[in-house]
């Protein structure tokens, strides 16, 4: 009898999000030491720049087709 999942599925699809997600983190580490004079959490939260929220939510999308993009050759 046949399992109904594939633990090498499993597997795979955890170790392809874990390195997903470090490559997320550390384009956004990038971003923000490109951009030391502007502080984000304060354009967020303080300022409510909904400005830097959109050109921030972009910019996670673009990245998250990349790097899935990358992943699934």
């Amino acid at each position: 009898m046949d399992p109904i999942v594939n633990m090498q599925y499993v597997l795979n699809a955890v170790v392809f999000s874990g390195i997903g997600l470090i490559a997320f983190a550390i384009s956004f580490v990038i971003f923000d030491l490109l951009t030391p004079k502007v502080g984000i959490w304060k354009e967020l939260v303080e300022k409510q720049n909904l400005a830097m929220g959109i050109f921030l939510g972009s910019m996670f999308i673009g990245m998250a087709i990349i790097i899935a993009a990358a992943i699934h050759g």
